[in-house]
C-alpha cells in the first residue's frame, strides 16, 4: 500500500506541474527572406515557465524583448528585429513588401520633440529641449539632399521649447512648453505659436488662461472643420526645468478658438494628458494619452520618475456633432513599453504612438498590430510622404513602409 500511495502522489504532482497551452515558438521570422521582420505568435500569450520581465528602476524600463524566457530560445530574436508583428494579417499589410528602418542621425541625449513636415519645402522641422536650459534653436532635416542633412534653425522671433507641432493651412502650429523671464532677451510663457516657414516669422496665439500660466502645452492638433486648436497641458516643464514657475493650474486638455481667443476646458480626468490626435478617418474620434506613470511631486523641484503601475494609457473619445466637446471616454491601450508619448492617427484610422524604445501601431480599438523597434527612447514622429521620421533622445530615424499619414 505504501508503494502504491507514493506512485499516486508522484503522478498527481507531475500532472499538476505540467504546463499547458504554451505558444511555441514564441517568435519566428515572418518571411525567411526578410530577416528584420519578426512575427510574435499569438502575442506570446502563454510563455513557458519560468519567465520574468524586470521592473523599472525609475528612470528606464526593461523592454518586452528583455523578458527572460530561458525555455524558448526563439524569444532571443525579439531584440534583433526592426519590426515586431503581433497581428500577421494587418501588421504585414502595414509594412508592405520591403519595409526598412534606418538610424539616420545621432543627436544629443536631450529630449527631441515636435517634428513636423512642410511639404512645399520637403523639410522636417523639430525641436531640441533642455539640456541645456534656454536652448533656442530648432533643428531641420533637409530631405532634398541625398543623404538628408541636419542643421540648426532659428525663427524670428525665436520660440522656446516647442513640444508638439502640426501643419495646417501653410503654417506650423507649435505647442511651446518653455517659460522664463529672459530667453534670448525676451520673456516667454507656455502657449501656442505659429511659424510661417516661407517668411520665418512666428506669431503668438495664446500664452495664458485668464492670467494663469499654462504648465507645458505639450501636444496639439487643429480641427479641419472649425480651425480650433485642441491641446494638452501636463506639468512636465516644471519637472524638466523648462519653466521658472511651478504649476498654477491642473493638468488638463483644452480647445482654443483663434478667431475669438476663447479657451475651453474639455478634459480634466487624466493625471498627465500628453499626446493628442484626431482620426482623419472620421474627424470625430480623438485619442489622448495619459502618461501619469512619469511624474513627481511639485516640491522640491526634481526630475520625474517612472512607476510601471502608474497611468500609461491611451483613451479614445467621441466628438459631439458640433465638434466642441468630448464624450464616451474609453481606455483602448496600456503601453507595453514606457509611456505613450507622441500620438498620431494614420489615414486609415490606425493609431500610432511613440512608446519607449519604439513606435506602436494599434487598431482603432487598441489591438497592438506592429511595433517598430529603436535603440533610443522615442518622443515623437511625423510622416513625410510615405516615410515616418522618428525623433527622441539620442537619435533620428526613418521608417519606410506602407502606412500613410
Amino acid at each position: 500500500m505504501y508503494t502504491s500511495a507514493l506512485f499516486v502522489s508522484v503522478a498527481l504532482g507531475s500532472a499538476v506541474g505540467a504546463q499547458t497551452g504554451v505558444v511555441s515558438p514564441l517568435a519566428q521570422l515572418c518571411n525567411a527572406s526578410v530577416p528584420n521582420v519578426l512575427c510574435i505568435n499569438k502575442y506570446a500569450s502563454v510563455m513557458p515557465y519560468h519567465f520574468f520581465r524586470n521592473i523599472s528602476n525609475g528612470t528606464s524600463e526593461p523592454t518586452f524583448g528583455s523578458t527572460s524566457v530561458p525555455n524558448d530560445t526563439s524569444f532571443a530574436l525579439v531584440d534583433k528585429a526592426d519590426f515586431l508583428v503581433f497581428d500577421q494579417q494587418r501588421g504585414l499589410a502595414i509594412l508592405g513588401p520591403n519595409p526598412s528602418y534606418d538610424f539616420v542621425f545621432h543627436v544629443s541625449d536631450a529630449v527631441h520633440e515636435a517634428p513636423v513636415y512642410v511639404p512645399s519645402q520637403n523639410k522636417l522641422y523639430l525641436s531640441q529641449l533642455a539640456p541645456p536650459p534656454g536652448y533656442l534653436p530648432q533643428l531641420v532635416v533637409d530631405l532634398n539632399q541625398d543623404p538628408p542633412t541636419l542643421s540648426e534653425y532659428l525663427s524670428d522671433p525665436p520660440v522656446y521649447a516647442p513640444n508638439g507641432a502640426t501643419f495646417h493651412n501653410g503654417l506650423i502650429y507649435w505647442g511651446a512648453s518653455g517659460g522664463n523671464t529672459s530667453i534670448g532677451g525676451t520673456e516667454q510663457r507656455p502657449g501656442i505659436r505659429t511659424l510661417d516657414p516661407a517668411t520665418n516669422k512666428t506669431t503668438t496665439l495664446l500664452n495664458n488662461y485668464f492670467g494663469y500660466y499654462f504648465n507645458t502645452v505639450d501636444d496639439l492638433f487643429v480641427h479641419p472643420a472649425t480651425g480650433d486648436v485642441w491641446f494638452t497641458d501636463p506639468t512636465y516643464s516644471w519637472f524638466n526645468k523648462l519653466t521658472d514657475t511651478p504649476p498654477q493650474i491642473e493638468p488638463a486638455t483644452y480647445r482654443f478658438s483663434p478667431d475669438t481667443g476663447a479657451v475651453r476646458l474639455v478634459e480634466d480626468s487624466l493625471q498627465q494628458p500628453n499626446g493628442i490626435a484626431l482620426s482623419p478617418a472620421d474627424n470625430r474620434t480623438v485619442y489622448i494619452s495619459d502618461t501619469g506613470a512619469v511624474s513627481a511631486p511639485y516640491f522640491p523641484q526634481q526630475g520625474a520618475t517612472f512607476n510601471a503601475t502608474g497611468k500609461r494609457t491611451i483613451y479614445a473619445y467621441d466628438l459631439d456633432p458640433g465638434f466642441s466637446h468630448l464624450t464616451n471616454k474609453r481606455a483602448v491601450y496600456l503601453a507595453q513599453d514606457w509611456v505613450p508619448d507622441g500620438l498620431k492617427v494614420a489615414r486609415n484610422g490606425y493609431v500610432v504612438a511613440g512608446a519607449g524604445k519604439g513606435v506602436d501601431v494599434l487598431s482603432p480599438r487598441g489591438d497592438l498590430l506592429l511595433r517598430v523597434r529603436t535603440n533610443y527612447t522615442v518622443q515623437n514622429f511625423a510622416w513625410a510622404g510615405r516615410e515616418l521620421w522618428v525623433v527622441g533622445q539620442g537619435g533620428i530615424s526613418r521608417v519606410r513602409w506602407g502606412l500613410r499619414g
